[in-house]
């Protein structure tokens, strides 16, 4: 199994999210440090969950990274986080809407 597929099925598993996007963006850093032939070293999760209303970002972070652990000790070098909660509007929406 992808480690792409492996973070989706957790954060799938732990949070029950109603919006979740794993990008593997480990091409963008080719010849960066963690960067290894095949990719799967650098990720970008935008996911959005019942599960962190009331944490602060800090919070939020932990609770990723808790359940990613054995990832980011493996193969992992990055991973940026676009955490919210169902509540909180998607900020890219708005990106969108002043374009």
């Amino acid at each position: 199994m992808s480690t792409r597929q492996t973070i989706t099925d957790k954060l799938t598993a732990a949070f029950q999210p109603s919006f979740l996007n794993v990008i593997d963006e480990s091409e963008n850093h080719r010849g960066h440090g963690g960067w290894r032939e095949g990719g799967e070293t650098h990720f970008r999760v935008q996911i959005a969950a019942a599960a962190f209303e009331g944490l602060n970002r800090v919070a939020r972070h932990r609770a990723i990274n808790e359940v990613l652990a054995d990832e980011l000790a493996g193969g992992v070098h990055a991973l940026a986080l676009e955490i919210r909660s169902d509540n909180e509007p998607d900020p890219r929406a708005a990106r969108v809407a002043d374009a």
